[in-house]
This record gives structure tokens, sequence and C-alpha cells, in this order.
């Protein structure tokens, strides 16, 4: 494993780099919020599996610099992650809130993209149905933002993940585990019962809210707004699991893409939540390098 930096004229982006230093790239998106860090649990795992994973901080997240970004602007950032890394072809994995990053880098004009994958990841709430029904009075408030006022949006919903940030300045994460706990399906609750796993979830929120809460605002903006990419661009193949009893991401998600993306596999878990990557990640890096996606 190594780390690096990759300049973006003025900023940096914190990139992470593991597995399989000669296998096939997959390059994966942090959950909202979420760091490099995410996958940590899972790096030998990758290279079992002879897969190179690549995972970079968005901006304001663990290492990389604060700026505004859509989803547009992620995409234009992982391409030039894999222009810095080198990197000619590789697929897409987006956990979350990470998800729509790993879905816009697909549209980029080219083939370079060879599989987009979303593991419990969110679709565009205005237009999923009843996603907007999901969201708390602040969150709302903050969408009347839109579109005129972006930054102020950010900032609003940024604010929402402060009491997060202070849970992982004081205990250095671990407590952020213990906030998710009342959200979590009876699933997820299991696994975050294993140690090995919760102790790479605290890691990654601690990593993740190190410098504040902009890179959540910024990313609530660009897939609680409108998105400013088109999901009928991504002409790649795209793989979406998802589990029936999720609390984040409910399943309504995951049809919808289904539905909208042009070449797309919707998988389902049943009784399974929103933490399904932790059991599966082996199964999805596999169904995103086989044969014939290079």
């Amino acid at each position: 494993m190594r780390e690096t930096e990759i300049d973006r004229g003025g900023r940096v982006l914190r990139v992470r780099d593991a597995g399989e230093p000669g296998g096939s790239v997959v390059m994966y998106f942090h959950g909202t919020p979420g760091s490099r860090l995410d996958l940590s649990f899972g790096e030998q795992l990758a290279a079992e599996h002879g897969v190179r994973l690549v995972s970079f901080d968005r901006p304001g997240y663990g290492g990389s610099t604060p700026a505004p970004f859509g989803l547009a602007s992620v995409a234009a950032d992982a391409h030039a992650v894999a222009d810095g890394l080198g990197v000619d072809r590789f697929a897409t994995l987006g956990m979350s809130g990470g998800g729509p990053g790993a879905l816009a880098t697909a549209t980029v004009p080219g083939d370079r993209v060879t599989r987009a994958g979303v593991a419990s990841g969110a679709g565009p709430f205005q237009l999923v149905p009843g996603a907007l029904d999901s969201l708390d009075d602040s969150d709302r408030a903050a969408l009347t933002l839109l579109p005129g006022d972006p930054a102020a949006a950010a900032a609003a919903l940024g604010a929402g993940f402060e009491p997060l940030a202070e849970l992982a300045r004081e205990s250095g994460g671990s407590g952020v585990a213990a906030a998710f706990a009342d959200l979590l399906s009876p699933r997820d609750s299991e696994l975050m019962a294993d140690q090995r796993l919760a102790s790479a979830f605290a890691a990654t929120m601690h990593e993740a809210l190190r410098q504040g809460t902009s890179g959540g605002g910024w990313d609530n903006v660009s897939w609680l707004g409108d998105w400013d990419v088109d999901l009928g661009a991504v002409r790649c193949p795209a793989l979406l699991w998802y589990g029936t009893d999720d609390r984040f991401a409910p399943l309504a998600h995951g049809r919808y893409l289904a539905e909208k993306l042009p070449d797309a596999q919707l998988v389902l878990r049943e009784g399974e939540g929103h933490l399904g990557i932790y059991e599966h990640l082996g199964e999805m890096l596999d169904a995103l390098t086989q044969p014939g996606t290079e």
C-alpha cells in the first residue's frame, strides 16, 4: 500500500493505492461521510482477488483540500487520479454517498471505465420516489437554497454533520459507530459487532471528519440537488447491490438506477442492510473485473 497526492491546480487529492499492484484496477468512491480508508479492512482481500484498489478523498475529506464540488467535478478528479497513477482503464465502485461519483465517472466520454459498481448507493433524490420524504426539516430547508446558492446549501447541510465531527474528535472515531446504532438494520448491527470492521469504520470516520464537515455538505448538495451528469451517458455495464432492509439508501434508489441506466444489473440481498460491502467485497471486486471487462 502507498499513499500519494495528486495536484489539481491549487488543491490536492489524497490517494491510497493498495491491493495487487499489477492487478485490474477498481477505483473506490467512499461514503458520506467517509474517506480513502473505507475499505482498509479489505485491502488484503483485494490483493487475493488480483485487484489493485485505488481510493481517494473527495475535497474537504481526509487529506484532500476543501473545495466546492459536484458529481461532474468528482468524475474529473477520478480521471485525474487515474492519469496520475498511470492507469489506462479501470472499474468504479461507490458505497452509499460514493455511488453517484462512481456512476458520474462512467459518464465521461470514451471507454476508459469498464464497469461501474454501486453498493447501497444514493440515487437522484429529486427523482427517486419517496426519497425527499426521508429528509429531516433542516435538510429540506437547506434544499430550498438550491439551485441559487449552492455554497449556502452546502454550509447548512454540512452543519448536520457537526455532532459526528465532534464525536470523531473526542474519541478518535469510535463514538461515531455508536451514534449510528439506532439507525442500523439487524444485519448491519451484526456486522458492526465484528471488532475488525468496527475499528475500520471508526478509523475512516475519524479521517473523514478531521478537517471539518465541508466535504459532507458538498456531497449532499451533489446528489440531494439536481445531478449535473446524465445517467443515460453511462454506457458501460452498471452493477447495483442493495439490501432489502437498508435504512439509509432504501431499495427505491436501486430500482430507480436499474431503470434509468442503459445497461444495469440489480442484485438484491434479502434481509441485508446498508453495509453489504463489508461481507460481499470479494464478490463485488470479482464481478467488476471479470474477463472481458479490460
